[in-house]
C-alpha cells in the first residue's frame, strides 16, 4: 500500500480542480478501479505502425501488468454541452517489459521478446477533455466518449511527459453509478536515454481502466428527485410530469395554476370542482348543490322572473322584485296589494296600511265586556263559580283579532280598601291575569301590553260599596299600531 502515496497525493490534487461528469444535474463524478499497462508498444517490434500497436491489443497474460488491487482514482466535472474535465492518478508494478532484445530477454507466446525489470513501479497523474456522446444517441445507460490529454508518468528512476488520445465506455446502472471502461495511449515526449543501447527509459504505452463511478454534487433542495436546475419549484416537493411542482389534489393541475389546490376539481375551472355541473365553480357558486344560472351566480329560477329561487317568496309563481318575486296580489280587495298590506286578509283603508280602523263602537265593546271581569276579592284569579268571565275573555278576543296591527293596553284597578303599595300590585297582576287568558285564546302577544294604576284612577266613590265595586275593574284601550 506504500505505493499508493504518490496516488492519494494526485488525488487531492483533483479535488481542487474542475473536472469532468457525465451531465450537468450532478456536475461531480468520482470514479476508482483497476488499470492495466501494456508496454509493447515501447519495443518497435512489428512491420509497421499499426502491427507495432495494435496486433496484440488483447494480450493480457503476455503483455499487460495489473496490480491486483485500488490502482487509480480521478474526480471529474462536466463543463457544458457533452464536454468534462478531468484528472486521474494511477500506481502500477511493471514485470512484463517488451523489448527488442532477444539476446537478454526471452519471447513470448506472440513472438514478443518479455523482459522482467524487477521493481519497477509505474505512477501517473493525468489530465483529460473528455466529449461523451449520450446526449447525441440520446441513451440512458450506453455511454461512449473520447478523450484527449496529457499527463506526468514516473516510470522507477525515469519520469517524462505524454500526450494521452482515449476512448471510453460506461454503462450507467443508475442516473449515478456505472461501469467505466476507458483505454488511453500515453505518447511519450522527451529525451529518450537508452539503457544499454536498447531499451527507452520514456516508453509510450497503453493504458486501460476499469472501475466504478458515481456522480454527485447535485442539488435537489425540496428532496422530490428532481434537481433544481430543473426544478420549477425547487422549494416544494413535486411531480416529475410537472417539472418538480405539486399537485396536491391530484386533478392534473399543478398548485401554482391551481385556484383550488386541496380539492380535486375541473381544468376548464382552473382546478375547481363543479358539483352540480352548472358550470360555475362551487367557490363562486351561491347555490353549489343546485344546478343554475350563471347570471344569478349558480342559483336556480324556477319561475323564471329572475329572482333566484332562495330569494324568491314565490318561487313558482313569476313575480317583480319589487313584490319579492310574488305576483301583484290584492287577497282581502281592499285596493291595497298584499306586498303593501299589513294585513292581506283584513280589509283595510290604505291610509291605515291596509288594516282595519278600530271603532267607536269596538272600542265601547271592549270597555263593557273588560269591566264585566270580575276578580275573587284581594285576588288576581278571576271570580270562583263567574261562569260568563269566560265568554266575556272570548268576546274580547274576537274584537281583538279583526285588528291585526293595532295595539292594546290592559289595565288594571282597585278600590280604595287596603294599602296603596298593596293595590298597586293587585292592579299589575289583575291585567297580567286579563292578557295572558287573551293570549291563550290566540291573540298575539305583541298586540297587547298590561298595566296597573291600582286605586288611583277610581270611576266612582269610594265611600259605597256600589262605587267600589265599579272601581275595581279592568279595562282595554287601544294605543296605536304596532306597525
Amino acid at each position: 500500500m506504500k505505493h499508493l502515496n504518490k496516488l492519494f497525493v494526485a488525488v487531492l490534487m483533483a479535488m481542487g480542480l474542475n473536472a469532468h461528469a457525465q451531465d450537468s444535474n450532478n456536475p461531480w463524478a468520482i470514479s476508482f478501479g483497476v488499470n492495466a499497462v501494456d508496454t509493447r508498444t515501447s519495443s518497435g517490434s512489428g512491420s509497421g505502425f499499426f502491427e507495432q500497436h495494435f496486433s496484440q491489443p488483447f494480450a493480457v497474460k503476455d503483455n499487460w501488468n495489473i496490480l491486483p488491487s485500488l490502482s487509480y482514482i480521478g474526480v471529474n466535472r462536466y463543463v457544458g454541452s457533452g464536454f468534462s474535465v478531468g484528472l486521474q492518478g494511477s500506481v502500477n508494478k511493471i514485470e512484463k517489459y517488451v523489448i527488442f532484445d532477444p539476446l537478454n530477454a526471452t519471447a513470448d507466446s506472440r513472438g514478443n521478446y518479455v523482459d522482467n525489470p524487477g521493481d519497477l513501479m509505474y505512477y501517473g497523474i493525468d489530465a483529460t477533455i473528455k466529449y461523451s456522446f449520450q446526449e447525441l444517441i440520446k441513451s440512458k445507460v450506453i455511454d461512449p466518449s473520447l478523450s484527449v490529454g496529457g499527463g506526468y508518468t514516473f516510470f522507477g528512476d525515469s519520469s517524462f511527459g505524454t500526450f494521452n488520445p482515449g476512448l471510453g465506455l460506461t454503462f450507467w446502472f443508475t442516473d449515478a453509478i456505472g461501469l467505466e471502461l476507458a483505454s488511453r495511449y500515453k505518447w511519450s515526449f522527451g529525451d529518450r536515454e537508452e539503457a544499454n543501447g536498447v531499451t527507452p527509459d520514456a516508453p509510450s504505452h497503453f493504458q486501460h481502466t476499469a472501475g466504478l463511478v458515481f456522480k454527485f454534487g447535485g442539488k435537489d433542495t425540496d428532496g422530490d428527485g428532481i434537481y433544481d436546475k430543473d426544478d420549477a419549484c425547487p422549494e416544494v416537493a413535486g411531480l416529475k410530469q410537472f417539472n418538480g411542482c405539486p399537485d396536491t389534489d391530484g386533478d392534473g393541475i399543478v398548485d401554482g395554476s391551481d385556484a383550488c389546490p386541496d380539492v380535486f376539481g375541473l381544468a376548464a375551472l382552473n382546478g375547481c370542482p363543479d358539483t352540480d355541473g352548472d358550470g360555475i365553480a362551487d367557490k363562486d357558486d351561491a347555490c353549489p348543490d343546485v344546478a343554475g344560472l350563471a347570471s344569478l351566480k349558480g342559483c336556480p329560477d324556477a319561475d323564471g322572473d329572475g329572482i333566484a329561487d332562495k330569494d324568491d317568496k314565490c318561487p313558482t309563481e313569476a313575480g317583480p322584485r319589487e313584490n319579492g318575486g310574488c305576483p301583484f296580489l290584492d287577497a282581502d280587495k281592499d285596493g291595497v296589494l298584499d306586498k303593501d298590506d299589513d294585513c292581506p286578509t283584513v280589509a283595510g283603508p290604505a291610509s291605515n296600511r291596509g288594516c282595519p280602523e278600530i271603532t267607536t263602537e269596538a272600542l265601547e265593546e271592549l270597555k263593557v265586556q273588560a269591566r264585566a271581569v270580575y276578580f275573587n276579592s284581594g285576588k288576581a284569579t278571576f271570580k270562583t263559580g263567574d261562569k260568563e268571565t269566560p265568554a266575556r275573555l272570548d268576546a274580547i278576543k274576537e274584537i281583538l283579532k279583526n285588528y291585526p296591527n293595532a295595539k292594546f293596553s290592559i289595565e288594571g284597578h282597585t278600590d280604595s280598601d287596603g294599602s296603596a303599595k298593596v293595590n298597586q300590585k293587585l292592579s299589575e297582576d289583575r291585567a297580567a291575569a286579563v292578557k295572558n287568558a287573551l293570549i291563550e285564546r290566540g291573540v298575539n302577544a305583541e298586540n297587547l301590553e298590561s298595566k296597573g294604576f291600582g286605586s288611583t284612577q277610581p270611576v266612582a266613590s269610594n265611600k259605597t260599596a256600589a262605587g267600589k265595586a265599579q272601581n275595581r275593574r279592568t279595562e282595554i284601550k287601544h294605543i296605536g299600531s304596532k306597525f
